[in-house]
Order: structure tokens, then C-alpha cells, then sequence
């Protein structure tokens, strides 16, 4: 959805007094869409205990792209609130003493979102008691949520769904809402009792022992009777087995449709991204494209998907359910084909989970130490960046692998891969794809020499003016010599989120420079200030900053915060 804009503004007060024909700016709306000059990988490492550990450093990892070793450009360990306690910082950071300078009028750092968890219950398939205990273990969850973690709630039945907040008592009344919901004329048959996977097994497998099975089975629940025609064993399988088929390929299709818009929500949220399949699993034969399409946005956006299996730790009944209205046992052959569709319905979650860099938490009771695993923001983290050397722009998929020198039984978890860009077909149109990926991130890049601050003025008890300020040192920036003049672009674009993470406005300011050099050195020598203003409610704001120069093709991405009250 294209962003809201307010009116253009002028220019910065700096910039207003140099000559136009040296430096001229325009305000547009920021409507785009990085080139990966820089791929930015989050990991966190964890001892035997599941703990996060937090001493490593930069020398202690290795990072490959497609096999091959790169340099670690950027490294850092943080901590949950880190990048808001940073974004307080930009805001509280004096720019320079000069009169044009008001000092900013932040106060309290408000509790901006860093982190969004959107936890997906898989209704469709879920039994109630599954419902039930993984209900409760999130509830209990829910006590650990920082003052910067928003949440939100959806089912693969889309009949309960909360978007993010942090209001635990609508989370609560939510989750309670969230009960078993079987898709209205799902198949069941309980003689022959064919299941989904078995059905697979038979129509797309061809499998000679799961027809056995249901043959036999079919053969005991209608025994011959005197003066009636004999049963046909076959007929009544073909049937049973089409049917429970096109059941379950209905249900997972719904599933994986869901997931996918749940992967593009998150995917637009300023911060960390993750997603909690929760679900007893369930197979998608032949639906391949489906879900490596899920795994490639996910990777795309950043967005990891991490799973927990509901049934906890998982055994079949090997006589059969005992609810089960069928008048004999099962034959003993059906043992094997349940034991293989237990496993089957695990499958598909560790491949979502493993593709996006997640976690699985299965065959487990311990749900509390599950959603602490899956749900939970780590103690530590490590944030690791590398420019890729001679990067083909091709899209391709980049494998990616992070080690350890030293890897003493520490587990790592970190992102699969990434893809390369394509060669667009202008400039102008890579610069937008680069700026809009660094926008709705909120890793911090510092490639360029800015400093964001914030400024705001009420103009009544409804009505705010809220001021980004964007400090760039040009001294330092790289110019190309044309006729004896400096020349380089700047495009600055300012983003706010509200408290929850959602888009509320953008800009984008494009400043041309052709500097002379006695400009350059001397009337410019402080830098320049960029001005973007927006017209806003009270409330507490996520502000987003992106500069990118045309000539170093260089960018920073800055953080701040700012509470109207």
C-alpha cells in the first residue's frame, strides 16, 4: 500500500542558504520499494540448556557464502532493547551548537517496537486437548513479554485473529477465543479408517502395502451377509481413499495459504520478525512449489519461521484409537503406516523451520520450555555483516553458513541464505529496492557520516509537528569531479511507525549537489542539516531513517524514538 505523505517542505536551513545551482532539494513521497552491498545475518548461539550465550566474539565466527569464506565487516552483540536504548540515544544526541539547532524535546524513551512474534495456530488441525495445553503454555508466556515486544495472533481458520499489540489483556481474551476448527464437511470415515497420508500413500504412491492394509480393513467392516450381494472391498476404498484426499489436500492448501499471508504481514514490520507455527503437523503431497514459495519470502524478508508440534511427545495407538467406531481391531500391518504418518506430519514443519533459520520444538511435553525456545527473545544475540565479493546480479539463492572455530556443543541458529539482486534497469529503480529494504528492517547500518535527532511541537492538545533532522557530514562523503564541480545525490528518506509497528508516513528528500570546491571546504564545513516534517497525533513514534549517496552507492540506516504527550 503506497505510503501517506504530507505536503513537500522546504528544505533544511542549511541547505536554503548555498547556491541552488551548488544544492537543491526536492520532497516527494516515498514510494519504492538494497541492492546487497551488505548482507546483514542475525545469530544466536545456545549451550546445552537451551540459554542463550552472550561472550563470543567477532574472531570466534565464520561466515560462508555459497562455500566460500567472507570477511566479517560489522559485528555486534546485543541484547533485547538494545536498538531502542540507541534510537533514545539519536534522539537525545546534540547536532552541533549552531543557532539553527533547537534542542531536542525527547524525554522518557517510550516503548517502541523492536521485536514482532506472530504466533499462527493451526485450528484446522489441531484436537482440543492440543488447543488446550498449548493455549495455557502461551498464556503463561505471555508474563515474559518486554515493554518493546509486540504480538500478534492468527489461525489457519482465520475465525480469531488479533494484529500486533502489546495489550496483554487483548492477547489473553484472544487466545482463549482460539478452539478447534475442522473445515465444515471434512471427510471422516471411521471403516475403513483411511487417513490422509494413507490415502497419499495409495493414490499418489501407488504403495501395495497401505492398499493391503485397507483392503483388509475395508473386508472386516462389511463381512458378507446371507442373500446380499458380496461387498467390493475395492470400490469401498477408491471411494474412502479419494475422499480423505481431497479432504486433507483442502485443508492444507488453506493452511499453507494462511501462512503465506501471515509471512507478508510480518514481512512489513520495522524490527525483528518471527512466526510461531503452532500445530500437531500435517503433510502437503505434490504442494512443494507452495511451501518453498512460504520459505522463499520468508527468507526474502528476514521473517523466521519457527514450529512446535502441539501433540508433544507422540505415540500412536497401536490397536487404533480407542473412540474409533470400527467393529475388529485394525490388521497389525496399520501399526507401521500410523507410525510413518506421525513422522510424515513432522516433516514439513522442521523443513519450514530449518529453510527460514528457525526452531522446531517437537516430540517434547515441556510446552512451557517449548514457546520459551520458539517464542521467546534471546538473552544475546550476535549481529554479523559482510559485503559479498563480486555479487552477480541474477536473484539467485546464496546459501549461507555461520560456524564456529570453536563450536564446544554450542548450538547456532542463524538465516539459511539470502538472494542476490537483479540487474534492474535503472539506477534510479535499484536505489529504491535497496532503501525500501533497509527501511522496513531495523538493523542499523553506519556507512555514511549521519546523525538522526527528532524535534516536535504541539500545536494543540490533538494536533503535533514532528521533525526529522538528518546531519550529514559531506566532507566525508564521495564525489565525482565534473567540470570542475563536486557532484554526488543524496536521497533521505524519514519513515514513522506507530507503537505498534504499523506504517504511518513517509518521505523522501533528494538533494543534488554541485559543489564548488571553496563551497565544499569551507562554507560547508559543518555539514548539512535535511529537514523532513510531519503533521501527527500525540502518541510515541518509531522513526526510521535512511540515507543512501549515489556516488559511494553507500548507505545508513538510523533509529529513533519520540513520545508526544
Amino acid at each position: 500500500m503506497p505510503p501517506t505523505t504530507t505536503a513537500p517542505t522546504p528544505a533544511g536551513q542549511a541547505e536554503s542558504k548555498q547556491n541552488p545551482a551548488e544544492l537543491t532539494s526536492r520532497d516527494e513521497a516515498a514510494t519504492f520499494k538494497v541492492n546487497v552491498k551488505l548482507v546483514v545475518v542475525r545469530v544466536v548461539i545456545r549451550d546445552t540448556q537451551g540459554h542463550a550465550v552472550g561472550n563470543l566474539r567477532q574472531e570466534d565466527f565464520q561466515v560462508f557464502d555459497k562455500g566460500k569464506p567472507q570477511v566479517i565487516s560489522q559485528f555486534e552483540v546485543e541484547r533485547p532493547g538494545t536498538l531502542i536504548a540507541k534510537a533514545h540515544q539519536n534522539s537525545e544526541e546534540d547536532l552541533d551548537p549552531s543557532p539553527g539547532n533547537l534542542p531536542s524535546n525527547s524525554e522518557t524513551p517510550p516503548s517502541a517496537p523492536e521485536r514482532f512474534v506472530a504466533y499462527l495456530f493451526d485450528d484446522i488441525h489441531l484436537e482440543f486437548g492440543e488447543v488446550s495445553q498449548t493455549r495455557a503454555a502461551v498464556e503463561r508466556g505471555f508474563s515474559t513479554l518486554r515493554p518493546t515486544d509486540r504480538v500478534a495472533i492468527f489461525t489457519t481458520s482465520a475465525r480469531t485473529l488479533l494484529d500486533f499489540t502489546d495489550d496483554r489483556a487483548k492477547l489473553r481474551e484472544t487466545l482463549l477465543r482460539v478452539q478447534p476448527q475442522p473445515i465444515a464437511g471434512a471427510f471422516k470415515n471411521d471403516c475403513p479408517n483411511i487417513s490422509y497420508y494413507q490415502a497419499d500413500q495409495i493414490i499418489n504412491k501407488n504403495d501395495p502395502q497401505a492398499l493391503a492394509v485397507a483392503l483388509q480393513e475395508a473386508a472386516s467392516c462389511y463381512p458378507p451377509m446371507p442373500g446380499a450381494p458380496p461387498p467390493n472391498p475395492a470400490a469401498i476404498v477408491s471411494a474412502a481413499s479419494a475422499q480423505a484426499l481431497n479432504s486433507g489436500d483442502h485443508e492444507s492448501h488453506i493452511a499453507l495459504g494462511v501462512l503465506k499471508n501471515v509471512v507478508g504481514n510480518v514481512s512489513r514490520m520495522p524490527g525483528q520478525r518471527s512466526v510461531v507455527l503452532v500445530s500437531p503437523g500435517f503433510i502437503a503431497p505434490n504442494m512443494e512449489h507452495e511451501y518453498t514459495d512460504i520459505i522463499d519470502r520468508a527468507v526474502r524478508s528476514q521473517v523466521v519461521i519457527n514450529a512446535l508440534d502441539a501433540r508433544g511427545l507422540y505415540a500412536p495407538l497401536p490397536f487404533g484409537d480407542i473412540g474409533s467406531s470400527s467393529r475388529l481391531p485394525p490388521p497389525p500391518a496399520k501399526g507401521f503406516i500410523e507410525l510413518a504418518a506421525a513422522a510424515a506430519n513432522d516433516d514439513l514443519l522442521a523443513v519450514l523451520a530449518d529453510g527460514t533459520g528457525g526452531v522446531f520444538f517437537h516430540n517434547n511435553n515441556n510446552f512451557d520450555e517449548g514457546f520459551r525456545r520458539v517464542a521467546e527473545a534471546p538473552e544475546y544475540s550476535y549481529v554479523l555483516a559482510f559485503a559479498p565479493q563480486n555479487l552477480k546480479l541474477d536473484g539467485s539463492f546464496h546459501t549461507l553458513k555461520v560456524k564456529l572455530k570453536n563450536p564446544q556443543k554450542l548450538t547456532l541458529q542463524a538465516r539459511r541464505g539470502y538472494y542476490a539482486p537483479k540487474n534492474f534497469a535503472s539506477p534510479d529503480e535499484q536505489a529504491k529496492q535497496e532503501i525500501e529494504d533497509a527501511m522496513f528492517s531495523q538493523e542499523e547500518l553506519h556507512n555514511l557520516p549521519v546523525k538522526l535527532r527528532t524535534q516536535f511541537f504541539k500545536a494543540s492538545d490533538q494536533d503535533a509537528k514532528l521533525t526529522v533532522l538528518a546531519h550529514v557530514d559531506v566532507k566525508q562523503l564521495h564525489f565525482r569531479k565534473v567540470e570542475g564541480r563536486n557532484n554526488n545525490v543524496l536521497t533521505c528518506v524519514s519513515a514513522l511507525f506507530n507503537r505498534n509497528g504499523n506504517f504511518v508516513q513517509g518521505m523522501q528528500k533528494t538533494v543534488t549537489m554541485h559543489l564548488k570546491d571553496d563551497t565544499l571546504a569551507h562554507k560547508l564545513e559543518s555539514g548539512i542539516t535535511l529537514k523532513t516534517s510531519f503533521d501527527v497525533k500525540p502518541g510515541s513514534y518509531l522513526v526510521r531513517l535512511v540515507v543512501r549517496d549515489a556516488e559511494g552507492q553507500s548507505m545508513s540506516a538510523e533509529n529513533g524514538t519520540v513520545e508526544i504527550r
